[in-house]
């Protein structure tokens, strides 16, 4: 038998490999036109992207005619370079580079030696293209923006690097994919497919026809449409009110878990990434590490949550059966926790938990949150209980949103605390900054929206996500299914009483819009930053969480304001102005809008290291805007930056 093993492999491998041989040469000669390089032109045919529309329809983002100049080093005969270098507004210096990189992709094969070309810039050059042996046009398909937010949910169209290239064989040198937001997510159904066109030429490298009839040509299919979640109008307004600060906004609708807006701040114009100007506008933004518009806030920055917290405080309390709605505790303008461990509060008196809710007891809440991990003999067992029902509402955890960036935040375990204190030691008192939203919990502005999702849901959330609609595709199903909390739905309703009067009778008794129900909870949440190698305690962050109407909730949001200072000063207002401004589509709070409009923390942010390029650019693009509602409007030197589109 073993005598027969060798010659036996010897056979299958031969076999397999004529056979392949026999299909390659005979069956499929499409490789023959990879052997033919020197007969064959390819060209390619480049589909439009699919178009972006928001939730009602709107039409977001569109596409417009461009052209590349592409060359095939080898084809290159002697041309007058300082002419075309004056005809492209290139320099010498430029030109010789740009070849130098085509001839390192392939001597032979086409690459793109000059990107997206206006109409104008293209028909100056093709009166003189046939000079230029070598060099030809490539028609493109470029982004037309048609409004000026919402960078951050588009965002942007570059080309390919050379990896991607390697790794996928759908692209080629020159390409165009979508990066971050939606272009990045819904790429390969946003992208289409390209057409491929096969042509003979002649020995003076001449095109005589097709190749073969052109039985290998296949036609661009442009790319599908989409619908998104977001409420363009909301959306942009978001944006206005998040001018001369820092921050995310997200709102979700509760039912769905659709995202409704997605605002980060500072932002920038989608349009100053179109057209020949978007390398140089990219690496301006790119670069702007004090503003960092390209850092989605709303998605990514990690922050202590605060007071908005004690929600899920009370309503673990609640489900481990240590308080009931009734349990009260006396509070003396703070919490006496341990020897010499104070924390304080601006409560007096006796608290339960409506009370509790509405004017934000910290004495409330660490006492729950104590009880809760004092329940069980051993902390590590008790604060995994108590982890595993907070993580029960899509924390500590990516949530699963379909766009490509995003981060977990923190819910502390066990397994924390024996990192921190590897000799033992914690207990409830060592942790109890945690009841508040301080301590180690850490949360992102869009857990914080799906946390108040959750609560006006009474104790469920479908995953947060931006697509509605696509044509012809059913939206994933993990989009569709429910998550349920391990909190049983009748501990919400006290919760939520008490969040309805938070408007009514507690710290944002200030902030009410007349005629609708609005369930809230202020929060401020400290901040420290190394500022010229020290560690500096900063104003603390502004944070606000809402959902309306408080029966039938259509709206959840939560608003965090850098350096914000108090939760009712900034973030709430913000809060009352996205609801009202969703339900009505207009504005009643003038005087709320005017107040927000007119705020800059620009004084606050110069601490870390002054205005970035990037913020005189977004002060600038809100001139009109804060004119227009008779808003003063801050004076800085402009900078300028190139947003023209292509036309």
């Amino acid at each position: 038998m073993r005598k027969l093993l060798l010659p036996s492999l010897i056979i299958v491998a031969a076999s397999l490999l004529v056979m392949r041989i026999f299909y390659l040469q005979i069956i499929d000669d499409s490789f023959k036109l990879k052997s033919d390089n020197n007969a064959i032109k390819i060209k390619y045919d480049y589909p439009e992207r699919g178009y972006i529309y928001d939730r009602n329809g709107k039409l977001l983002v569109a596409n417009q005619a461009s052209y590349d100049i592409m060359v095939i080093p080898r084809d290159v005969k002697d041309i007058d370079t300082s002419e075309f270098c004056l005809l492209l507004d290139i320099t010498k210096e430029d030109f010789i580079k740009r070849m130098a990189k085509a001839k390192v992709y392939s001597p032979r094969l086409p690459s793109v030696f000059l990107p997206q070309l206006n109409k104008s810039e293209f028909a100056a050059f093709q009166e003189k293209i046939r000079k230029y042996e070598g060099f030809y046009f490539q028609k493109r398909s470029l982004r037309d923006y048609e409004v000026d937010f919402g960078a951050n949910v588009f965002g942007f169209i570059t080309q390919v690097n050379e990896k991607l290239v390697a790794k996928n064989p759908y692209y080629n040198s020159g390409d165009l994919i979508g990066r971050q937001g939606v272009e990045e997510s819904y790429e390969d159904i946003l992208r289409g497919t390209k057409g491929v066109k096969y042509f003979q030429k002649d020995k003076y490298n001449r095109e005589i026809g097709s190749y073969k009839e052109g039985r290998y040509d296949t036609i661009a299919v442009q790319g599908e449409d989409i619908n998104l979640t977001i409420d363009a109008e909301l959306q942009k307004y978001g944006e206005e009110l998040m001018i001369n600060k820092r921050g995310g906004i997200v709102a979700i609708e509760p039912k769905t878990g659709e995202i409704l807006a997605l605002v980060t701040a500072p932002s920038y114009d989608p349009g100053i990434l179109v057209g020949r100007q978007r390398s140089k506008n990219y690496t301006l933004l790119y670069h702007d590490s004090i503003a960092k518009p390209l850092y989605d806030r709303g998605l990514l920055a990690e922050y202590p949550p605060g007071s908005p917290f004690k929600i899920l405080t009370g309503l673990v309390a609640l489900q481990e059966g240590v308080v009931n709605e009734h349990t009260t505790f006396m509070c003396h303008h703070g919490f006496s926790y341990a020897r010499g461990r104070f924390m304080k509060c601006h409560g007096f008196g006796p608290h339960q938990l409506h009370n509790g809710i509405y004017n934000s007891c910290n004495t409330y809440f660490a006492s729950a949150y104590m009880l809760t991990i004092n329940k069980y003999a051993k902390p590590a067992q008790a604060v995994d209980v108590w982890s595993n029902h907070v993580k029960s509402f899509g924390l500590g955890q990516f949530m699963g949103y379909d766009l490509p960036t995003g981060k977990k935040g923190n819910i502390p375990d066990s397994k924390t605390y024996k990192k921190i204190y590897p000799n033992g030691g914690w207990r409830s008192t060592t942790i109890v900054s945690n009841a508040i939203g301080q301590g180690e919990v850490l949360m992102t502005p869009i857990q914080l929206a799906n946390m108040m999702a959750t609560v006006a849901n009474e104790g469920y959330y479908y995953t947060p996500h931006i697509i509605k609609q696509i044509e012809g595709h059913k939206i994933d199903k993990k989009f569709t299914t429910k998550h349920v909390t391990t909190i049983d739905k009748r501990y919400y309703k006290p919760m939520i009483s008490g969040l309805f009067d938070v408007y009514n009778l507690g710290t944002a008794s200030s902030l009410r819009v007349e005629g609708i129900d609005i369930c809230g909870k202020t929060g401020t949440a400290e901040n420290f930053a190394k500022i010229n190698g020290k560690r500096e305690q900063l104003k603390d962050h502004s944070i606000f969480v809402a959902f309306a109407p408080k029966d039938n909730p259509k709206i959840a949001i939560a608003i965090l304001v850098e350096n914000g200072g108090f939760g009712a000063t900034i973030a709430g207002p913000i809060a009352s102005l996205m609801i009202e401004k969703y339900l009505r589509k207009k504005i009643t709070r003038t005087d709320l809008e005017t107040r927000i409009l007119n705020t800059s923390l620009q004084a606050q942010y110069a601490k870390l290291g002054g205005l970035s390029e990037i913020i005189k650019l977004q002060l600038r693009k809100s001139d009109s805007i804060l004119k227009s509602k008779n808003v003063v409007v801050p004076v800085l030197t402009p900078v300028i930056i190139d947003t023209t589109k292509e036309n």
